[in-house]
């Protein structure tokens, strides 16, 4: 097992020039008819193969991913117009839970027509325009980079709505000698909520989509894959020290916030109105609101919003990006459970450097077994030897736990986590295949994440494999689980009671995995989707459950109702919550929140299950959790009474971490969202 991981800055091979922001490409003929073969790989591992073929003005992509049982399967046809633009495109198959795909766009007689999962409609424009595909492949980018390499400035407004914006970057020669490969790297803006970056080489024919997780790259040149990572890992860089630099507020003397009530954890309520003193990066007093004020202070109005300290998600997967999503959102402590390790060891250090915008990450360390259905992930280990190697890496690298995930022997599991427990750390995971949650909790589990993999151990039979999509589907059996009566549900329950296991629930994803239905806005969208890009709304109306009927749709319904039915008798059986998402955009942690308090948990509790109870889980209590003297500063300005009302959590005004302030209306501008609430006035 490898054990060292130079850094990717260190490891590129790349020769690399920037352009100017304002220059155009020139832009090469049309691709000419042949085929072309790009692999996917994940953590240095080929998952999947992307094939187009061109004739004439018609391209075929055969699109196939495996990856951990999931992965997108589809063909697209697409004719491409004179200009560059596609004129006609469809998509079927299945995305990438198995939710069918068949998508359909075609611009005839200056009427653009489109049918998605997500949505149908029609506009009447005189040229064709480009159309951001609900599930298309990779290909789709090179097709919308070469159509913006013919357009003024690099720009094409596009379909259904928003724009598209191509900008170039660098040239960099992939390969040595003969096998050598010139291209230019470009960012891509205005199809996700986050840049794409792409390779074109000398013909515009698309060299690779490329980021620090995943790329996919020209068949033949998968040994290029460190080099292509390096890149990413510098680009996003750049990309984020300038937003720091933009968006991060520090002030040299103290700061202070009038006219809040501070939220007390302990007490379950909000205080009376009071000035926030901060000084050094802590919380230095609580006083008057209308006390004199610090020499050289630069004071805000909180005009009567909560102060609590920063909201936590206990399930993240942290990229660059994410660091300042969860900012806006109010959070300023995540727990990533499971990334590239030298990727995360980089951005911690540099979040604490203070290069980066982002929370305080607690890292867990990503542990699988090898087989067919094996993440891409920190260590995929072939024996327990290599798995205890895995675990006193990470150790040594201060790590907080260890994360098992699904296609771990079940052997394997009482001999990590004793060697885990011996060095210190704690674990968590998925329940592997064929093991069950009580077992793995009397092997040593301290936690469990994802509340379908607790209910999954009430609801399937020997012999069923979890490491299919099964994980997800098997959960519409919940809908007649009697929760009261089961002895599974009531040993496992008692099991957690005895040894204090924790549970992670993301209960967000679970509900968008199986609540989400094509051309519906997802549950809980209804506060935030509207602010977002266009791309992403229409990502979250579509269907991820495949074979989906009137009864089946019924029973997802129901076992929805029985995971938060879950929630409630758990927490009042006094076992602890730990909001999470496995996501990374800060904004699914506030609907996290939302279905504890659906679930009948009073909002006051909910907010102190994700600010003090994640905090009293992490041994930090004593520092963080709390607005008090001597706490660290990581605070987030509410407008409006999240103890009566939790969705105020979504409100944030203003975000302090460290004592470095934010606002996540800026923030929000930055990343092309409408902001939801205004920034505090500054007093002067």
């Amino acid at each position: 097992m490898t054990r060292l991981f130079p850094s990717l800055r260190a490891a590129a091979l790349v020769v690399a020039s920037v352009l100017s922001g304002a220059a155009c490409a020139t832009v090469a003929s049309d691709a000419t008819d042949g085929e072309e073969r790009l692999s996917v790989v994940s953590n240095g591992e080929v998952i999947g193969r992307l094939v187009a073929t061109t004739r004439g003005d018609t391209m075929e992509v055969d699109y196939h991913v495996d990856d951990n049982g999931r992965g997108p399967k589809h063909r697209e046809t697409l004719r491409i117009g004179a200009d560059g633009v596609p004129v006609e495109w469809t998509i079927a198959g299945a995305s990438l839970m198995g939710g069918p795909v068949d998508e359909r766009f075609a611009w005839r007689d200056g009427v653009a027509t489109w049918r998605s999962q997500a949505d149908h409609g029609e506009r009447r424009v005189p040229r064709a325009l480009p159309y951001i595909v609900n599930d298309g492949s990779p290909w789709a980018l090179g097709v919308y980079a070469r159509a913006l390499l013919r357009a003024p400035g690099l720009r094409l407004d596009a379909l259904p709505a928003g724009s598209l914006q191509l900008e170039p970057l660098r040239e960099v020669r992939i390969g040595e000698g003969a096998a050598a490969v010139a291209t230019t790297a470009y960012r891509l803006t205005g199809v996700d909520l986050q840049p794409e970056y792409l390779l074109l080489d000398d013909a515009q024919r698309l060299f690779a989509q490329f980021s620090t997780r995943r790329i996919v790259v020209r068949a033949g040149y998968e040994d290029a894959r460190e080099t292509i990572a390096a890149l990413a890992s510098d680009l996003d860089m750049q990309r984020a020290e300038q937003l720091q630099q933009r968006l991060a507020h520090r002030h040299d003397g103290p700061l202070r916030i009038r006219n809040v009530r501070v939220f007390d954890p302990d007490a379950l309520r909000l205080g009376p109105l009071v000035s926030v003193l901060v000084r050094d990066g802590r919380v230095a007093a609580i006083e008057a609101t209308d006390a004199p004020a610090a020499e050289g202070e630069t004071a805000y109005d909180g005009q009567g919003g909560t102060l609590s300290s920063g909201l936590h998600d206990m399930h993240s997967h942290s990229s660059l990006d994410s660091g300042l999503w969860y900012l806006a959102a109010g959070i300023t402590s995540t727990r990533d459970m499971g990334n590239d390790n030298a990727f995360l060891l980089d951005l911690t250090a540099r979040i604490e450097r203070g290069e980066v915008a982002g929370p305080r990450i607690v890292r867990n360390g990503f542990l699988e077994g090898r087989s067919p259905y094996s993440a891409r992930n920190g260590f995929v280990a072939d024996s327990l030897d290599q798995a205890l190697d895995a675990v006193r890496w990470y150790h040594d690298n201060g790590y907080w736990q260890i994360k098992v995930y699904n296609s771990m022997n079940p052997e394997w599991v009482r001999p990590i986590a004793a060697e885990a427990h011996r060095l210190g750390m704690g674990v968590t995971g998925h329940v592997p295949a064929f093991s069950s949650p009580d077992r793995v909790i009397a092997d040593g589990y301290d936690e469990l994440a994802h509340i379908n993999q607790l209910m999954l151990g009430w609801l399937l039979e020997e012999g069923e494999d979890t490491r299919t999509p099964l994980r997800l589907t098997a959960m519409q059996r919940a809908a007649t689980l009697d929760l009261a009566r089961s002895p599974r549900v009531a040993n496992t329950l008692a099991l957690m009671k005895e040894r204090g296991v924790a549970l992670d629930p993301t209960a967000v994803i679970v509900e968008i995995l199986m609540l989400s239905r094509a051309g519906q806005m997802s549950p809980g969208g209804e506060h935030f989707l509207d602010h977002m890009p266009v791309s992403y709304q229409r990502y979250r109306k579509r269907t991820f459950v495949s074979d989906l009927t009137a009864q089946s749709d019924r029973d997802y319904r129901e076992a929805m109702q029985r995971v938060l039915d879950t929630l409630k008798l758990l927490h009042d059986n006094g076992i602890r919550l730990l909001p999470g998402t496995d996501d990374g955009t800060g904004f699914t942690l506030h609907r996290e929140l939302e279905l504890y308090a659906r679930a009948g948990i009073a909002p006051a509790q909910v907010l102190r299950i994700a600010t003090l109870g994640s905090e009293e889980h992490l041994g930090r209590s004593g520092e963080l959790g709390r607005v008090a003297p001597g706490q660290h500063a990581d605070l987030v300005l509410m407008d409006g009474d999240p103890t009566t009302d939790i969705n105020a959590v979504r409100r944030a005004q203003m975000v302090l971490r460290g004592g470095v302030v934010y606002f996540p209306a800026e923030i929000y501008t930055a990343l092309g969202v409408r902001p939801f609430a205004p920034p505090p006035p500054r007093l002067d």
